[in-house]
């Protein structure tokens, strides 16, 4: 059976990604990275709008894009959600036990979309953000 390069690197990638978060998190496993990893992306994509967000996801992994994408009305965003809605909606789809768990989740896919972008992406997202949302970025 061959192989297709481009969907091999995605998964190794995605893999790559879930097993950095699951250890700088002290997440049970890839999974529940995932998870933490789903949850934040589409806080993030609702948040900052379709030109910002469609920035964000040209810089993802192929796999992740389809996940940044999945379930995403554009027409709906920007949502106002400040930074006490943002965490429990993290929290909340990442079946995290507290707000705390939570900002600590969000923060490590924040700084691993910051190391692993282009430069400025995220620089992009900081902008378009209220200042409070500092303590993830």
């Amino acid at each position: 059976m061959e192989h297709v390069r481009v969907i091999d690197r995605t998964v190794q990638t995605t893999h790559e990604w879930l097993s950095r978060l699951t250890h700088e998190s002290e997440l049970q496993d890839e999974e529940h990275a995932y998870a933490v990893l789903r949850a934040t992306l589409h806080g993030l994509r609702d948040r900052i709008g379709p030109d910002v967000a469609v920035h964000l996801a040209a810089q993802l992994p192929l796999l992740l894009k389809g996940t940044f994408y999945e379930g995403w009305d554009p027409r709906a965003t920007p949502q106002r959600l400040d930074l006490d809605a943002f965490v429990r909606r993290v929290e909340d789809e990442a079946n995290l036990g507290s707000s705390a768990a939570a900002i600590s989740a969000a923060r490590a896919v924040c700084q691993l979309l910051e190391e692993e972008l282009a430069p400025g992406t995220m620089e992009h997202v900081r902008a378009v953000l209220p200042s409070d949302f500092s303590v993830l970025l």
